[in-house]
Parts: structure tokens; C-alpha cells; sequence
């Protein structure tokens, strides 16, 4: 294989507009696959469906239905029509509903049978048979394992609540998964099994981000790492600079991990992507060589920089897991904070030299940056470059915030954040949870002024930062 570009594509993909899930789904049924032909067969009942009016059912688009069936109260085939205005969609997935008797409003059964099969292209080796673009929401064959997410790939139909922009993509699940020409099984918020069958549950819910195919996987008890290439001892100083990560964040936060993280290493289906996921505790490292992070995080001439990314998607169990956040801020929230969280772990664990080329390369990018601030946002068209917006300017201003208020009320301001109960994580609840923890209405209203109102306030956190 001859590779002369590699473009590293860091996407750290958590899906923003989830939210809490007290009453998630229950899913069962069966589930067989083969990662040589690319192929998917599924029986999935859905139950304890909540009653919402203004629902979607989102299905992958490269499923192929033979039919939905109402199973409760009354067994029969359902009609059903597909939403061109389901404005929340990824594009992966189609959005179905069952129109009532009347065709204006919707009808939704207590239990619902789906049967359907899809098959999808096998990208063999990367010289004739792979693809021209990989990314999250693939349903991603590589030719020795098969990769989607729990979210928004939708390869498990999962119900969304248009009204209030919530996604049921938390289920609760009991599938039996089979894979004849499979050695490892593995559903998000289970254990991986050895085998071609293995019958997976979970009373708690999860999204089934799914990974299987012909490869070995290590548990010390503390990681669990899935198509691992470590030695023993590369697997143990691993585990230890995980254990490291999240003790720190524990401390910062005083809130535990509740579930040990699961590491995937695996190749994209084309040649020039790279990037991280996570549906936790599942983190996701996809790329070739020295462009897959946990190929790369031990090799110590490249080490630092990796470490920063997995930090990052460590910071996702607390922004993004623990607390889910929606609305036009709420993606925002979930990656800057995080990416500010990684940022601080580099600075105190790692070394400064790290941390500061970090920062140095965020200035850089903010150079050429419209200036936004974040209570201009009133809708997701008016963020122009989502990835400068969230991994760049937002961690920047949080920085700028923290010289102002010290590390201490910082770290104390992000605890508010994940401990306060509320619907919507709009501007309203990012600036109330500052306000309720600096208990200073002169402070406050100088930082929202500052960094959240000012147009110029991409100028005035890198003034701040440069003092």
C-alpha cells in the first residue's frame, strides 16, 4: 500500500442533541451479520415505547424493510410514511411514522416488530476495493470486522421526539447476535465474547455502538482494548495512563466513572481518514499506522498530542454521558468542555511545553475567524465553521474565563454544569450555572459581557490569555 497523504481527521463526533432518557426503549430480538459479505438480518421488536404524539422512528437508509408490524394492542402490518422534514436527521437514517385514520395526526403502538436486511459495499484493501470517504455515522465493513455507532448510523431503529428534540437512541437491550464468520462479538455496555453467537443484554440503557469481526481483545480489569496490537507491556502502561486521566478528572469533578472504558482500534474504510469517536464507554480510534491513536500514544516522538485527544474523549463520560446536553449550544457545551477538560489534564499531568504549543495552535486558528460569540448563536445555521467553533474559540474563551475566575471557581463552575437539573442547555443555562457559582453579579456580568456578548470577544480572550 503506498500512502503519500494522510489527512488526520479528528472528529470528536457526541451526539448533541440526546438528552436524558428515564423511560429509554426496550429492544429485543435477533440480530445476524457477516463481515465477509457486508450483510445485516434483524427481527427487533421495540416495547415500553413512550407516548409521544410528534414522534419519528429513524431506520438506516441502507436497511431494507420487509415490513413493521404493530404487535400491541393489535397484531398487524402497519402503513407507514417517511418525514422529508425531519430537520434533526443525519442523513444516514430515513424518519418513519404511521399516520392515524384521519392522515392528519400519527399513530404509535405500544410494541412494534421490525424485520428488515441490508447489505453494505466491503472495502477488501486499500488499493482497489475501498472507499472514497469513512466517517461516524457509516455502517462501516473493512473486511475483517464490521463498525457502526449506537446513534447515528440507526442501525437499530430508535424513536425521536421531534418536539422536543430527543433522541430514544438509549435502549435498553436484550439481542441475540450472531456472526458466522465473526471471533469477537461486541454491543456497546456489554462485554465482548469470544464466539460466533452471543446472546447480550442490558437492564441500563446505551446506544449500540457495535464492533465485531475476526480479532482478539485484552481485559486487565481496568481497559478493555478490542483488536489490540499491545504487547502485555504496552497494554499495561496503557492502562496505567488511563487510570492516570481518570483520576484526575474524579478528583476535579468528585464525580466517579461509573464503567471502565472499552478502546477499539480499527482501520477506516478508505484510505485518507482518521479520526476518534466515543459512545461510551466505548471510545473509538479509527486510522492507519501512525494515524491511529493507539497505534501512535505510545511512541513517545508523538505521544502528547495523542494523549490530549484521548483526555478529550475521556471528558466525554462527563459532557456528553453524565450530562447530555440539546439546543443550538448544546453541541458546543459537550465539545468545548471537554476539549477545555483535556487542555487542563495536559498542563497538570503532562507538561507545559504541550499544553502551550496546544493553546499556540488555537490562536493560529482563530487568526481568520468570523467573529461569533455564543449569544449571537439563535440557530445552527448561524455557526459557520462548527469545528473552529467548538474545538478552537470555545475552549479559548473558557481558558480566558478561568484567568479571570482561577482554576479553582473554573473546576467548580463545570461541577454546576453537570449537577444542574434542567430541559434545555441553552444560553440561559450556561450563563445561570456561572452566575450561581461566582455569587458576584459585578464579576459576572463583566465575564458575560466580555466573552459571551462581545463580538469581539474572540480578540478579548486571547488579550486575556497572552497577559
Amino acid at each position: 500500500m503506498q500512502k503519500t497523504f494522510i489527512s488526520l481527521i479528528i472528529f470528536f463526533l457526541f451526539s448533541a442533541n440526546l438528552f436524558s432518557q428515564e423511560n429509554a426503549p426496550h429492544i429485543k430480538g435477533k440480530v445476524k451479520i457477516s463481515v465477509t459479505e457486508g450483510t445485516f438480518e434483524c427481527d427487533i421488536t421495540m416495547s415500553d415505547i413512550p407516548r409521544i404524539d410528534d414522534y419519528l422512528i429513524r431506520l438506516n437508509t441502507g436497511m431494507n424493510l420487509l415490513h413493521i408490524r404493530s404487535k400491541k394492542p393489535n397484531d398487524f402490518v402497519l402503513g407507514y410514511d417517511i418525514s422529508d422534514k425531519d430537520s434533526a436527521s443525519t442523513g444516514e437514517s430515513l424518519a418513519y411514522y404511521f399516520p392515524d385514520n384521519t392522515g392528519k395526526s400519527k399513530f404509535l403502538p405500544e410494541e412494534l416488530q421490525f424485520r428488515y436486511v441490508g447489505k453494505f459495499p466491503v472495502a477488501k484493501d486499500t488499493i482497489q476495493n475501498y472507499s472514497r470517504f469513512d466517517w461516524k455515522g457509516n455502517i462501516a465493513f473493512n473486511g475483517y470486522s464490521v463498525r457502526t455507532d449506537g446513534f447515528q448510523t440507526a442501525w437499530i431503529p430508535y424513536l425521536y421526539d421531534a418536539k422536543n428534540d430527543i433522541a430514544y437512541s438509549e435502549i435498553v437491550y436484550d439481542i441475540e447476535l450472531t456472526c458466522e464468520d465473526c471471533s469477537t462479538l461486541y454491543i456497546n455496555g456489554s462485554k465482548p465474547v469470544s464466539g460466533t453467537y452471543a446472546r447480550f443484554t442490558s437492564n441500563e440503557p446505551y446506544e449500540p455502538a457495535l464492533f465485531c469481526g475476526k480479532f482478539n481483545f485484552e481485559d486487565d480489569g481496568n481497559i478493555t482494548i478490542l483488536n489490540s496490537k499491545y504487547t502485555k507491556d504496552e497494554t499495561r502502561q496503557f492502562s496505567n495512563l488511563i487510570s492516570s486521566f481518570k483520576k484526575y478528572y474524579e478528583q476535579k469533578l468528585n464525580i466517579k466513572f461509573d464503567q471502565s472504558p472499552i478502546f477499539i482500534k480499527t482501520t477506516p474504510t478508505s484510505i485518507n481518514n482518521a479520526w476518534l469517536f466515543v459512545t461510551y464507554p466505548t471510545i473509538v480510534s479509527i486510522g492507519w499506522g501512525k494515524y491511529n491513536t493507539l497505534e501512535s500514544l505510545l511512541k513517545q516522538e508523538v505521544s502528547d498530542g495523542y494523549k490530549q485527544f484521548i483526555a478529550h474523549e475521556l471528558g466525554h463520560y462527563y459532557f456528553g454521558t453524565y450530562k447530555v446536553f440539546n439546543s443550538t449550544l448544546g453541541d458546543m457545551m459537550s465539545e468545548g468542555f471537554s476539549e477545555y477538560m483535556s487542555l487542563k489534564l495536559m498542563e497538570d499531568l503532562v507538561d507545559a511545553e504541550p499544553y502551550n504549543k496546544k493553546l499556540t495552535e488555537k490562536f493560529e486558528s482563530l487568526k481568520n475567524f468570523n467573529d461569533v460569540c455564543f449569544y449571537s448563536i439563535k440557530s445552527i445555521t448561524d455557526i459557520k465553521d462548527r469545528e473552529t467553533f467548538v474545538y478552537n474559540y470555545a475552549p479559548i474563551i473558557f481558558t480566558a474565563i478561568e484567568k479571570e475566575i482561577g482554576k479553582n471557581k473554573m473546576w467548580e463552575w463545570l461541577k454546576n454544569i453537570l449537577d444542574t437539573k434542567i430541559d434545555f442547555t441553552d444560553y440561559q443555562f450556561l450563563t445561570s450555572t456561572l452566575k450561581n457559582t461566582l455569587k458576584d453579579d459585578k464579576q459576572f456580568y463583566f465575564i458575560e459581557n466580555t466573552y459571551f456578548k462581545d463580538i469581539n470577544s474572540t480578540k478579548n480572550a486571547l488579550d486575556k490569555i497572552r497577559k
